[in-house]
């Protein structure tokens, strides 16, 4: 006997990281190819990504364009994304400020004694404890915009920070959904 097949869709860090990247762009017109340069994901990443969206009803296509659904992303993004997309740490590394030890944050919060948590990044200058990006490209495509470094820092404190930082994260959201 066969058994059923069970095609049940499961978000992957890339399609939300991808979501991000839109809500970032505030409803520019952007083609795939654009999308992958600014992502470091490929093109079929792109494609697998803005389908398993557009199905998990978090974007929707209007004139050929992905477009994010805000009320639908707030939500997961609030109430949803630190679950299924959690925190992984590491040792201590040098790399990126991320969460409250980067903008905006890091002018809103106080830095405690302990070290910042930090992606690991060539590219940083910083040394702390590491925090897996989202998605291995993430730090390099934070690095070339500033508006993705915050939108991706002020994920990663709603997904690892206290109270106090996953409160002041969803307020900054809020104004720039």
């Amino acid at each position: 006997m066969r058994r059923p097949v069970n095609r049940q869709l499961v978000l992957k860090p890339q399609d939300f990281y991808l979501l991000l990247v839109l809500a970032t762009l505030k409803g520019e017109t952007q083609t795939y190819p654009d999308l992958a340069a600014l992502t470091g994901l490929s093109m079929s990443e792109v494609h697998g990504a803005l389908k398993r969206a557009e199905q998990a009803r978090l974007l929707a296509f209007l004139d050929r364009q992905p477009r994010v659904l805000t009320p639908q992303f707030k939500e997961f993004l609030v109430y949803g994304a630190r679950y299924a997309f959690p925190a992984v740490r590491g040792g201590m590394v040098g790399g990126l400020p991320t969460a409250y030890a980067a903008p905006p944050l890091d002018k809103l919060i106080a830095p405690s004694s302990d070290p910042p948590p930090v992606w690991p990044c060539a590219e940083g200058r910083a040394r702390g404890v590491a925090l897996m990006p989202l998605y291995p490209s993430a730090p390099a495509a934070a690095l070339r915009n500033p508006a993705l470094y915050e939108s991706l820092a002020l994920f990663d404190a709603l997904r690892m920070g206290a109270a106090r930082e996953r409160n002041v994260a969803v307020k900054l959201f809020e104004e720039r959904l």
